[in-house]
């Protein structure tokens, strides 16, 4: 069997083991188990794992995996989510469609205490689905922002998948996340001008708008001014060189569970239900660190990503169409894989393959720019049909609510999203073709 016939034999056996519904931690760790043996055989597969699983698992940079997630949960059982969707709701309300332009804020905003996208836009549903359907929106907009706007958990930092990317490519993960604010900011903006403007060109689909006297306006300051203290001393710190990103996600969390006590929020089921959350994403995203370890071990043996790098830069292509072709795969990619299991599968493939491309930039900003990219299209994955893991989740969710409303077909979510995928079309090429962007923020980290 040629390199490249096993390379695909073992892409077949992923994918095959994905269409049965088997997790996708076990599909790659199967798939590259079956490669390694088929070229190297039994004892050196053993021994790999024996040594790759340690060397893996005892990185100090992946504690600041666990501890995001558990700042995310604890804002979650703390009710922080609610004032910040209060405070949104009341500054954006005066609006045609300022509801669900208040909901995208709020995910900007909880997103930038939790890193996860899949959890931003199950948070935010929670507060906000029955509270704008009773303002008159449809389900079609309702579903659709909530799930656009739960990407921007990933896009605004921290963000979970950054931090990977960060691991794998051995990038300054204050520096990724410093170089996404900015596109972050351009993708709520974004999703507010999209709501405004589809309210607007498609009739019924929001009410005219929503007043809020000014008692609740300042009532809903008071509520998210911890959550602001928190992100001034979690970034502030960061950026201000008193701790690094793994201390700042700590004292994040201790803050964040402060705040919930003082909210009066926090009581002990909820506080035991953080950390067996905690434990249960962390050890999801460490199994599917190792089955990528090993598929990728398994597809480095072929040497076939070196074999396509070459073949890549032998076509001539200009390395803007080299990123293109990278950026259109991850969308077909995104269809049947999550975003984690995307980068912990491709980047050992396609870093390399950039990193030898000449951008007019040094390496590491070349390096940064495309952990931009991918993250930026990683988003994308989670909205466009036919998986689209956000719009399953927050469809889900409408299941069954008792709030007097039908529940809403998956087909009228994948509808309410188009002019967010559109939105993000825009931002994509934006940051493509103007990388300057993304970079600006780094002038001042010299």
């Amino acid at each position: 069997m040629s390199a490249i016939q096993l390379a695909l034999t073992i892409f077949g056996i992923m994918l095959l083991l994905m269409a049965v519904r088997v997790p996708i931690a076990v599909c790659m760790f199967a798939a590259g188990a079956v490669g390694y043996v088929a070229q190297a055989g039994w004892a050196p597969l053993s021994n790999f794992l024996n040594t790759q699983a340690f060397a893996r698992f005892a990185s100090y940079d992946l504690s600041v995996i666990p501890l995001f997630i558990l700042m995310g949960h604890f804002a979650t059982q703390g009710g922080i989510s609610k004032a910040l969707f209060g405070f949104a709701a009341s500054v954006m309300g005066r609006f045609k469609g300022g509801l669900a332009m208040g909901a995208v804020l709020a995910c900007a905003a909880f997103g930038a205490i939790c890193g996860s996208s899949v959890a931003t836009a199950a948070t935010i549903t929670n507060v906000a689905y029955d509270e704008m359907r009773k303002h008159g929106y449809s389900g079609r907009l309702t579903t659709g922002t909530l799930a656009a706007g739960g990407t921007l958990g990933i896009l605004i930092p921290p963000s979970v998948p950054l931090v990977i990317y960060a691991i794998l490519t051995e990038q300054n993960i204050a520096k990724l996340f410093a170089a996404a604010m900015i596109p972050g900011i351009i993708a709520m903006v974004g999703y507010m001008i999209a709501i405004g403007i589809y309210v607007r060109v498609v009739p019924g689909q929001a009410p005219e708008h929503d007043e809020v006297s000014r008692l609740n306006i300042m009532e809903s300051i008071k509520g998210i001014g911890p959550i602001a203290i928190i992100f001034l001393i979690v970034f502030g710190g960061i950026y201000g060189g008193f701790f690094t990103p793994a201390e700042g996600a700590a004292v994040g969390a201790f803050s964040t569970f402060l705040a919930a006590l003082l909210k009066r929020e926090m009581d002990w089921g909820k506080f035991k239900n953080c950390f067996y959350a905690t434990a249960e994403s962390t050890a999801m995203i460490f199994l599917i660190f190792l089955g990528a370890d090993l598929m990728n071990a398994s597809l480095a043996l072929t040497q076939v990503p070196a074999q396509l790098a070459q073949v890549v830069s032998s076509w001539g292509f200009s390395p803007i169409m080299v990123v293109v072709a990278i950026m259109l795969f991850y969308v077909v990619l995104g269809a049947v894989m999550d975003e984690l299991s995307m980068i912990l599968l491709t980047i050992p493939i396609f870093f390399p393959m950039i990193m030898g491309l000449d951008f007019g930039m040094s390496k590491e900003y070349t390096a940064i720019w495309f952990g931009i990219m991918v993250l930026m299209t990683v988003g994308f994955g989670m909205l466009a049909p036919p998986v689209g893991l956000n719009v399953y989740v927050v469809n889900s969710m409408t299941k069954g609510r008792k709030n007097g409303f039908a529940d809403v077909p998956i087909a009228e979510s994948y509808k309410g999203v188009m002019p967010f995928l559109i939105s993000d079309t825009i931002r994509t090429l934006l940051l493509l073709f103007f990388p300057v962007i993304s970079l600006y923020v780094l002038r001042f980290m010299q």
